[in-house]
């Protein structure tokens, strides 16, 4: 109890509560639709391409975010294009992507100074790096995200379950494409700095699948992902603060701990 009363006390802890909580949030809503239309790997392809954006900043003395964030959101448009107009399969252009920028990234640091603190940062994630701009860019991209699937959820809901059908009563669908690309991107790039790129696609699959277990319409999936991202994040912070491990690591476990309790009560009532 004395520990977690000092929880708040530092600065750091408190830019990552919100933070992270914030991150969860959008990374709730937008892996529902990403997961049901079988999109879940792009957050780990995402995380991938900024870390090599990331990472090349960082050698060339730039800001980080001024190159990750246009390069993520531009490969998560082209990403978008080769699933619609390409032969090429969406896991397979994920895959291609991905593994292509990391491997630009690792080269690039290789041939500076190697893995550094601030690298090292960026692939496994760290709370302490997270600053007051963290703060201020995630509150303004929650809220661009929450209000998106408070206006529009409808058509949201159309395209996600028969997108040819929701062209044909005139909703644009590759408008709504195109905006939960550029969420996801921006959502991907401000989680990778307290997730890191290895771990920050599980914030995007393991709510809604989890939520999936047990829920059975868009609605109650959406809401109930919304909570057990919160709820993860912040019991995995916890455990994180208190015994002293990295805080992606914690969150994920925990992730993995709902997934399976929910799955056992999924099974118990698919039975009875």
């Amino acid at each position: 109890m004395t520990q977690l009363s000092g929880f708040l006390s530092y600065p750091f802890m408190v830019h990552a509560l919100i933070v992270g909580l914030l991150v969860s949030v959008c990374c709730a809503l937008l892996g529902v639709s990403l997961v049901l239309r079988r999109y879940s790997m792009i957050g780990d392809g995402l995380s991938h391409v900024g870390f090599g954006a990331l990472a090349i900043a960082t050698v060339a003395g730039m800001a980080p975010l001024a190159l990750a964030i246009p390069v993520v959101v531009l490969s998560a448009f082209v990403l978008l294009r080769i699933s619609e107009k390409s032969k090429i399969r969406a896991d397979a252009a994920i895959a291609l992507i991905s593994t292509g920028a990391l491997a630009i990234g690792v080269m690039a640091v290789s041939m500076n100074s190697g893995i550094n603190t601030e690298i090292s940062n960026y692939m496994f994630g760290s709370i302490l790096a997270l600053s007051h701009s963290d703060v201020v860019l995630s509150v303004i991209l929650a809220v661009i995200v929450l209000l998106f699937f408070i206006f529009f959820y409808h058509r949201i809901f159309a395209v996600t379950f028969d997108e040819t059908f929701a062209k044909a009563t005139g909703v644009r669908a590759g408008l709504y494409n195109t905006l939960t690309a550029m969420f996801t991107a921006l959502t991907v790039v401000l989680g990778m700095r307290m997730m890191g790129a290895l771990l920050i696609s599980a914030l995007i699959i393991f709510p809604p699948l989890t939520a999936m277990r047990v829920c059975r319409t868009f609605r109650t999936v959406t809401v109930c992902s919304l909570i057990l991202s919160l709820f993860s994040f912040t019991a995995g912070l916890l455990l994180s603060f208190l015994y002293g491990t990295p805080a992606g690591a914690g969150i994920v476990v925990t992730d993995l701990v709902f997934f399976a309790l929910f799955s056992v009560a999924g099974a118990v009532r698919r039975r009875r």
